[in-house]
């Protein structure tokens, strides 16, 4: 067993190794502008067009659609606005439960609750800490019931109405397996691919499996719009729907305020979208920088017993959007001071979220058996995952 403060010389030195020495301190992933950000918010600023209409809305949204293969992309104001319309638009209506991971950030629990729907969480695998489609399934056997109308917990009496995998840092989870879980049970299948712009499940972008999917371009994802996210869907119905919902549902007209049912004030703004249409354009750099320093982070932790490397399944290509490592269990009681002498040594270092389940406003919604997620709630931390560090091992 090695002790201690070895162990946190050991990641210290190691992590050292793989980040720039001249720095006295390096954040967990800083956003990058060395396109044409500057050129396409000044035009936004010089023409006036800086609220939700403008050129760069609609542009945005068409190099969206190009870029991950789907056919309609709504550019909304961030990821949980996103997941929330994905949950209308798939009919969650109030007192229905939502299958989720518990290890998860906030933003999907809470965008069920604001449909007045309860989460109802569900394990995790080793490879992705995706949901395990397996462990669902025979959860579901044993607490559900299949009628005609659909799915119901036997247990609550309630309807389940939808499934909403989370791609974890980037890596996607084994959604073919989760599709055919949706398809038995008749569940919609919406994937919160926040994280996730920029991998590919067998060759298909992220988002595109799904009936619906949620992005995310906060200021701390691979590209970013300051705030902001996205809806993905190849059905026209339901995007011409979320377009409308999220624009307050007002019916177009030349002068007239009408509003034919209660709607979300959700647009993206043009001044942001405009950073995005820049952004967008660095996105394939930005994904294979990102992958050199996920090669080297995982060059330098291999065969290392107590600390191992996340990677991407086989079966995918990831953005490596935040790169982690993983404590063996021997060692997960030095969380804590890992993260604790990292962040003092100017390397900065964050735990994966608290699950879902220990969180005050969720600890009564219903559960399967999490053991695994609370075991890795305390191993992984997050480290350095900006892009620019790639260029590093690129030289």
């Amino acid at each position: 067993m090695i002790e201690k403060k070895q162990l946190i010389d050991q990641t210290i030195s190691l992590l050292r190794d793989c980040l720039p020495a001249d720095s006295s301190f390096i954040g967990l992933h800083e956003p990058l502008f060395e396109g044409r950000e500057w050129e396409y918010v000044r035009d936004c600023l010089d023409t006036g067009w800086v609220s939700t209409a403008g050129q760069y809305v609609g542009r945005f949204e068409a190099a969206l659609q190009e870029y991950t293969g789907a056919r309609r992309a709504i550019a909304v104001v961030n990821g949980t606005a996103a997941l929330h319309v994905c949950l209308l638009l798939a009919g969650v209506e109030a007192g229905e439960e939502v299958l989720i991971p518990s290890l998860t950030f906030v933003a999907t629990a809470n965008a069920v609750r604001y449909c007045g729907a309860v989460p109802h969480f569900v394990e995790i695998e080793n490879v992705t800490l995706g949901v395990d489609a397996a462990k669902l399934a025979d959860y579901l056997e044993t607490i559900a019931e299949l009628k005609s109308d659909g799915l119901f917990n036997r247990l609550t009496g309630r309807r389940i109405r939808a499934l909403v995998p989370m791609h974890v840092f980037g890596h996607p989870a084994d959604l073919d397996a989760l599709a055919q879980i949706a398809d038995r049970y008749q569940l919609v299948l919406i994937e919160d691919a926040a994280e996730s712009l920029g991998s590919f499940y067998k060759g298909k972008h992220m988002g595109t499996l799904g009936k619906l999917s949620a992005l995310s371009f906060n200021g701390n994802k691979i590209i970013t719009t300051g705030g902001g996210g996205a809806i993905l869907t190849d059905d026209d119905a339901l995007a011409d729907r979320a377009k409308h919902l999220t624009t307050t549902a007002k019916l177009p007209h030349r002068w007239a305020f009408y509003h034919d049912e209660t709607g979300y004030n959700y647009r993206m703004p043009n001044l942001n979208a405009a950073l995005g249409c820049a952004q967008l354009e660095k996105l394939p750099s930005y994904v294979e920088r990102k992958r050199l320093l996920a090669q080297l982070y995982e060059e330098r932790f291999k065969d290392n017993p107590y600390l191992s490397f996340m990677t991407e399944p086989s079966y995918a290509r990831s953005n490596y959007w935040l790169n982690a490592v993983i404590l063996s269990p021997e060692t997960a009681a030095y969380r804590d001071d890992l993260l604790e002498a990292t962040n003092d040594a100017g390397i900065m270092t964050r735990p994966i979220w608290t699950p879902m389940h220990l969180m005050p406003p969720y600890q009564d919604c219903p559960a399967m058996d999490l053991s695994l997620t609370e075991a890795y709630y305390g191993r992984v931390i997050n480290i350095p995952s900006s892009v620019k560090l790639g260029d590093r091992h690129g030289e």
